[in-house]
C-alpha cells in the first residue's frame, strides 16, 4: 500500500482537530479546560503498545465506526483521569453511575473526534454506541489488537485537563482496507506502510546494538523496552519529549537521510553510567564537569555508533554523525533547537523514539530520539532494495 505523505499531513491534522472537538465536548460538559497535548500517527509493536499502557488500570469507552472510516475509536481514561472526570459528574463513590459518567462522556468526546473526519471526507461516518471496557493495560483495547507480533498503525492523541492536572487518551484503529482507501496515493509513488514497517524494524535493530554498547561499556546489560515511529506536526514533538530533567548528548548526523539525535537519560541514570565506566568519580554536589561530561560524550557516541549503523546496514548507505555534545536541561528544551531546523522547510516529521532500559540492580533508563528530514527519510525509503530486506523479519515478497 503506497500512502501519499501530504495525505497522512492532512489525516493527522483531522485526528488534531477531532482531538481538539473532543476537548471543547469535554470542556463544555465538565466546566474544566482542556488542550491537545500531542498527535500523531504511529507504528508500534504489540510490545511497544503494551509498555506505553504499563501496568496501570484503565477505564473508558469503545466505539465502532463504519466505512469510510471503519475501526474502532478507544478512548482511555487512567484511574486519577477517570475519577477526575467522574467527581465533576456524579458521585465518585457510586460505581453505577460512575460508569454511566463515563459511557456519556465517552459518547459526547468520541463523536466529537469523529465529526471532524466526517466533515471532511463529505459523509456521515455511523458509530455504534459506546461500550464501557476497564481492565489493566492494554485489555482495554480491542481484542486481537495485540494478540500477535503484527505491528499496528495507531491515530493517537493525549487530552490535558487543565484543571485536574490529568490526561486522557484517544486512539484510532482503523482496519487497513479502509485506510487504504483513505490514503492509498496509487503507482505513481508515494511511501509504502509496509516500508515504514521494515524501517521501524532497523530501526529497533539499531537500538538493541545501541543497548549492547551500553552493556559493552558498563557492563549493566540492557534491552529495548519501546521502538516507536511516529509522524507528528512538529510542533508536537517538545511536549512528546517532555518537561523532566534530561542529561545526555545530542548529534547530527549526515548521509540518506541526514537529521538530528538525541540521547537523554534521567539524571541517576546518566550519573550511574558514567560511574560503572570506570574511575569517574562526581563531587557530593553531584555537578557535572568536564572529565564527567566527556566520559557521558564518550558513552552516548557508541550509542549513537550503534544506532546509525542499524539504519546505514539495510539502507545501504553512509551516514555520518558529529561529536556528540553534553546537554542537560528540560527534554523539550534540548530538543527545541532540533525542531525549529526541521520546521523551516517542514510542518510534520517522523519521530523515532526508541527507551533502553536495564534490569539490574543499577538500573539505567536512556531515550534516543531521532528526527530524519522528511524529505530524504521518503527518499530512502523508496531507494530500499530488495535484497537489503532480508535483515528484517519482513517477508520481501510482501513489502516489494
Amino acid at each position: 500500500m503506497e500512502i501519499d505523505i501530504q495525505s497522512l499531513e492532512t489525516y493527522n491534522d483531522l485526528a488534531r482537530e477531532g482531538s481538539q472537538s473532543a476537548a471543547d465536548a469535554l470542556s463544555e460538559l465538565t466546566g474544566s479546560e482542556t488542550h491537545v497535548e500531542v498527535t500523531g500517527v504511529s507504528i508500534q509493536s504489540p510490545s511497544d503498545l503494551r509498555s506505553a499502557f504499563g501496568d496501570g488500570e484503565f477505564g473508558g469507552v469503545r466505539v465502532s465506526l463504519s466505512d469510510p472510516l471503519a475501526g474502532e475509536t478507544v478512548l482511555a481514561f487512567d484511574e486519577r483521569a477517570r475519577n477526575a472526570i467522574t467527581n465533576q459528574l456524579v458521585d465518585g463513590d457510586d460505581p453505577d453511575r460512575a460508569e454511566s459518567a463515563v459511557v456519556e462522556v465517552g459518547n459526547i468526546v468520541v463523536n466529537g473526534f469523529v465529526s471532524g473526519w466526517a466533515d471532511h471526507l463529505e459523509t456521515k461516518v455511523e458509530t455504534s454506541p459506546p461500550t464501557y471496557v476497564e481492565g489493566t493495560g492494554v485489555d482495554v483495547l480491542p481484542d486481537g489488537t495485540v494478540a500477535d507480533e503484527e505491528t499496528v498503525l495507531v491515530f493517537r492523541s493525549r487530552v490535558h485537563l487543565v484543571d485536574a492536572d490529568v490526561a486522557f487518551r484517544i486512539l484510532l484503529l482503523p482496519n487497513v482496507d479502509a485506510l487504504e482507501g483513505l490514503l492509498e496515493r496509487g503507482t505513481d509513488g508515494g511511501v509504502s506502510v509496509e516500508k515504514l514497517r521494515v524501517f521501524t524494524e532497523m530501526t529497533e535493530r539499531g537500538a538493541a546494538r545501541a543497548a549492547e554498547n551500553i552493556g559493552t561499556m558498563t557492563g549493566l546489560a540492557a534491552d529495548v523496552e519501546v521502538n516507536r515511529l511516529t509522524f507528528t506536526p512538529i510542533t508536537d514533538i517538545p511536549h512528546q519529549v517532555g518537561d523532566d530533567r534530561r542529561v545526555g548528548a545530542v548529534v547530527t548526523y549526515a548521509g540518506t537521510p541526514s537529521g538530528y539525535l538525541a540521547v537523554l537519560f534521567d539524571p541517576p541514570s546518566a550519573r550511574t553510567s558514567v560511574e560503572a565506566l570506570g574511575p569517574v568519580a562526581f563531587d557530593d554536589d553531584g555537578e557535572w564537569g568536564p572529565t564527567q561530561r566527556e566520559a557521558l560524550e564518550e558513552l552516548c557516541n557508541v550509542i549513537v555508533s550503534g544506532f546509525l549503523d542499524g539504519w546505514a546496514n539495510v539502507l545501504e548507505t553512509s551516514i555520518r554523525h558529529s561529536p556528540p555534545e553534553f546537554v542537560d536541561d528540560m527534554g523539550s528544551s534540548i530538543v527545541s533547537p532540533m525542531v525549529a531546523d526541521v520546521a523551516r522547510t517542514e510542518s510534520h516529521a517522523f519521530l523515532l523514539d526508541s527507551t533502553i532500559e536495564t534490569a539490574d540492580a543499577e538500573a539505567i533508563r536512556c531515550q534516543l530520539f531521532a528526527l530524519p528530514r522528511p524529505g530524504e527519510l521518503e527518499a530512502a525509503l523508496g531507494d530500499l532494495l530488495v535484497e537489503r530486506a532480508e535483515r528484517t523479519r519482513a517477508d520481501p515478497d510482501e513489502v516489494f
